[in-house]
């Protein structure tokens, strides 16, 4: 409810509402105190929380307060409702790092540039909120959250989820009617309806005259104590009804409600009057000046806003005001068709053209009585500036617009799957699903069939890597190759993505189908692209072998490296270029295409992405043994999680748990994996799990588990990516079980891509695994080489594991001596690096030596959170606050705060302390 401030059955409702004003209370202390706040006030139309925003502004002295409200007929209108927030805060957009600054001007249509990535938006909003707490505490308030255009919604709901990692003065509350997804994970007061003497109280205050006990009574219980709706029930009804047993229909909505009773209030206005509200009502703009130009085509007379503000309906000031939403809805719904169309109209003419063409087309497409091509392609004009903005939500309002209003038929289809897409994009994959069928139904030509078959694929991808996608990006690929050649490549890189992560449990489109069936795709005509260059490579990795795949692969990771792409080739195309890279056992190129990605994902705010990048970087982090990097890593993937609702199976947590031999967290995350993996139809996420599981229990020496484990792994495409990886800890486990058939097996397997990729990675697992098969002097002479070769790559757990298993077979060869050194070696190492099953597997062997040996504990030498010690970490490297903050997605002054925490555990005032004091108690850093 928005009543004025001095009106009674407001003050009765605030003082009623005394657990919802201590906390609005606590809210602004703590806000003063200079930490970050969140809060969603939910509850019924009418219940009471614009009063509560209200009271809060209020409370607010000495606080800066930026409000915002969502209008309905606004929702199509891409970040309308972030720049009506942003809008007195843009002179300071000069404090935002670059790419943050332009994506912001690039939403609000003040500049042009790249489409900007949603989260790259959520980022900008955040910094831009802090720029302006720096002079004092900043609180924002958003009501009718519910009515927000979705671009909006997202982007202020990211900012409010990443403010409960921030440390600075920024409130952001919410009053909403449902409970809505981009709100997902705040905290939450729930407003519901009064008392029943609070009720009856408050609907004494709005009668003039005597009411039957008996019909308070029913009003009571049937508004269930709505605010509005007990003031507003009573206004419109005369004294006779009333007092003649007045009651509300059960069957009808709260909400319908309230409207009918505007709708009464509405009828007993002069005709001007209403017009005039009508008119105002269509347009969610606010804008006065607009308003009244529209009613001077329309000849409202001025004396109409006077007779509205008078009726305290709405206020015409410097901005358009109504007492409620749902008055504003009543008074839309209150005009007949054809009145609506004139309302439109004038408005559209009264729009300027060049200002803002986007809402002038929007009044012109309500006002159409039918077909409109002039219409429909301003429409489409319209869509392609939303989608420019990233408002994909609003670019797909127009085109579904346009469609309707198309006069040609082949026009029409081709803005209805136009409008899928951008739905798809905006992730409304039921629209999708609805838009396609609704262009099956007329004429479609062959491409277009085709796109509509793509586009269900599209979705079924989108929705979850799972077993469903493959076919039917397949299906689709297949089809485009005489339509559209380049993409039909490039829908075949998305079949062979699909059918990767699914894997061993892909129905109907296997990994080696879709390569068999892209391998014929036909040569292009203008030169190989990035895409074609890359689809050859895997295509041929799969149905040919690694051997014959190899110069291919090389020329994929070589040529299409960091440097040589942009920011956003790099997002599209990193992760399938990295895949070049492994089956060749290519770290450096495989860290160098994954950092890259992770970079630009970070720069450009791709925060959908990043996870997924993080979770592979933070893999190839693990197995060279920079845990500390990986826990990093673990630290900004969480917040990412966290901050954007993405569910994940935490994979580098799971991998980093098992090489240190620490069950009680590998074990449960690997539970929780297989259980995902399997429900989604993920092989590849099944066999994730099941070479880290291997690994935890080869390190413990469970090695009949560990070869279980193994072998799962080593189903999902055989011999390429992870069943690759996990094949020498399926040697070491089958030799240690006794089955040496299996292991020889494997170790085909394993040779086929180490010796096409002839690097000291590749060959010196190869040595290592044929050492465990060998016997005398060739055993010893693929273990020296083993060592030789790992030790000249970043593999040091590999490395000490080649002398933990060169100690163990000295031991069996009983040269105690000689196993003592190679143990002792393992042993330090492996204890050094945080491995501790694979330590203590070590520290039994010197003991059977007859060595004593004492036992150690492998644990954190310093008690950092994982978000402090990716702090420290970036600190070390002399990266400044603002910095370390763009990379961690905090603001500069969290890091400050964080940085004091940590100076105080070390007891330490500055940075130029820290690198002595991390070196006291024995902090390694990562990088050195």
């Amino acid at each position: 409810m928005s009543e004025p401030l001095g009106q009674p059955g407001r003050t009765i409702a605030l003082e009623n509402r005394r657990d919802e004003r201590r906390a609005l209370v606590r809210l602004v202390n703590t806000l003063r105190a200079g930490e970050s706040q969140a809060l969603v006030l939910r509850g019924d139309p009418g219940v009471g929380k614009t009063v509560l925003l209200d009271h809060l502004a209020e409370l607010a002295t000495g606080c800066r307060v930026m409000r915002v409200t969502g209008v309905q007929s606004e929702m199509e209108l891409a970040f309308a409702g972030l720049y009506q927030l942003c809008a007195p805060m843009l002179d300071r957009l000069d404090g935002l790092a670059a790419p943050r600054r332009e994506a912001l001007r690039v939403a609000f249509g003040l500049s042009e540039g790249p489409v900007p990535d949603r989260f790259l938006i959520g980022l900008a909003v955040l910094g831009l909120l802090s720029e302006v707490a720096t002079e004092r505490p900043l609180l924002s308030i958003v009501d009718d959250h519910q009515w927000l255009d979705q671009a909006s919604a997202q982007a202020l709901g990211f900012a409010a989820r990443r403010l409960r990692l921030r440390v600075e003065p920024v409130g952001l509350v919410f009053g909403t009617r449902v409970a809505d997804k981009e709100l997902e994970g705040l905290p939450e007061l729930l407003v519901t309806g009064l008392q029943d003497a609070d009720a009856r109280e408050l609907l004494d205050s709005a009668l003039n005259g005597p009411l039957d006990s008996r019909v308070r009574d029913q009003i009571v219980a049937e508004t269930r104590g709505n605010p509005l709706a007990l003031l507003e029930l009573p206004k419109g009804l005369t004294p006779a009804q009333l007092a003649g047993g007045f009651g509300l229909p059960a069957a009808t909505s709260l909400s319908g409600v309230i409207e009918k009773s505007f709708l009464r209030q509405l009828e007993g206005l002069p005709p001007e009057t209403r017009r005039l509200l009508q008119l105002a009502a269509a347009d969610p703009s606010g804008d006065s000046s607009l308003v009244l130009r529209a009613a001077a085509r329309l000849h409202i007379p001025l004396h109409a806003a006077t007779a509205a503000a008078e009726a305290g309906l709405a206020d015409f000031g410097a901005r358009v005001r109504f007492r409620h939403p749902l008055l504003r809805s009543a008074a839309y719904r209150s005009a007949s068709v054809h009145d609506r169309q004139a309302v439109h109209l004038a408005l559209a003419e009264a729009t300027d053209p060049a200002a803002d063409p986007d809402r002038r087309a929007w009044h012109r497409a309500q006002a159409a009585s039918g077909p409109d091509e002039e219409i429909a392609a301003d429409l489409e004009r319209s869509a392609g500036r939303a989608r420019a903005r990233g408002g994909f939500a609003a670019a797909a309002a127009f085109l579904q617009r346009a469609a309707l209003l198309s006069v040609d038929p082949v026009r029409r289809t081709e803005r209805i799957l136009a409008a899928a897409q951008s739905n798809l994009g905006a992730g409304a994959f039921s629209t999708v699903l609805d838009l396609l069928a609704t262009a099956e139904a007329g004429p479609l030509d062959e491409l277009q069939s085709t796109r509509v078959d793509l586009l269900r694929a599209q979705v079924a991808f989108a929705s979850g890597p799972g077993s469903a996608a493959a076919p039917l990006l397949l299906n689709s690929a297949r089809r485009l190759e005489a339509l559209d050649r380049d993409l039909a490549c490039e829908t075949y890189i998305t079949a062979w993505g699909a059918a990767h992560f699914a894997g061993r449990l892909a129905t109907g489109a296997s990994l080696q189908e879709v390569s068999l069936a892209a391998r014929r795709l036909a040569p292009p005509v203008a030169g190989e692209s990035k895409a074609d260059l890359i689809l050859d490579a895997l295509t041929l990795l799969v149905t040919e072998g690694p051997s014959v795949a190899a110069p291919v692969l090389r020329k994929a990771y070589s040529t299409l490296t960091p440097a040589d792409l942009t920011q956003e080739e790099l997002l599209r195309w990193g992760w399938f270029i990295q895949t070049t890279a492994t089956p060749l056992w290519e770290f450096d190129a495989w860290r160098e295409v994954i950092s890259g990605s992770v970079q630009a994902a970070r720069d450009l705010g791709a925060l959908d992405q990043l996870p997924i990048l993080l979770s592979a970087l933070g893999t190839v982090d693990t197995w060279v043994g920079d845990f500390e990097v990986a826990e990093s890593l673990i630290a900004e993937h969480d917040m990412i999680c966290e901050a954007t609702g993405i569910i994940s199976v935490h994979p580098i947590t799971m991998l980093l748990a098992a090489v240190r031999g620490d069950r009680d967290v590998a074990l449960p995350l690997i539970e929780a994996g297989v259980e995902v993996a399997r429900a989604g139809g993920q092989g590849i996420v099944l066999a994730y799990t099941n070479w880290v599981s291997a690994i935890l229990h080869l390190g413990l020496g469970h090695y009949e588990r560990a070869l279980a484990e193994a072998v799962e792994a080593s189903l999902d495409t055989p011999g390429l990516f992870v069943s690759l990886w996990v094949l020498p800890e399926l040697i070491e486990a089958a030799v240690r079980t006794g089955d040496p058939q299996r292991a020889h097996e494997a170790l085909v397997r394993l040779a086929v891509s180490t010796q096409a990729a002839g690097n000291d990675v590749g060959l010196g697992l190869e040595a290592r695994a044929r050492a465990l098969l060998a016997e005398g002097d060739e055993a010893e002479r693929w273990y020296r080489e083993a060592i030789e070769r790992l030790g000249r790559t970043a593999l040091r757990p590999d490395l000490a594991r080649a002398h933990l298993v060169y100690g163990e077979w000295l031991r069996r060869e009983n040269r105690r001596v000689d196993a003592r050194a190679e143990l002792r070696t393992a042993h330090e190492m492996l204890a050094a690096l945080g491995c501790a099953g694979f330590a203590e597997r070590a520290r039994r062997e010197l003991l059977a030596t007859g060595e004593r040996v004492r036992k150690r504990t492998v644990e954190a030498d310093i008690t950092l959170t994982a978000q402090e010690a990716a702090i420290v970490r970036l600190a070390r490297e002399g990266r400044t606050n603002p910095e370390i903050g763009a990379q961690l997605f905090i603001s500069a002054r969290t890091v400050e705060w964080h940085l004091r925490k940590v100076f105080g555990k070390l007891g330490i005032t500055s940075r130029r302390e820290l690198n002595a004091a991390l070196g006291r108690i024995g902090y390694t850093d990562p990088t050195a």
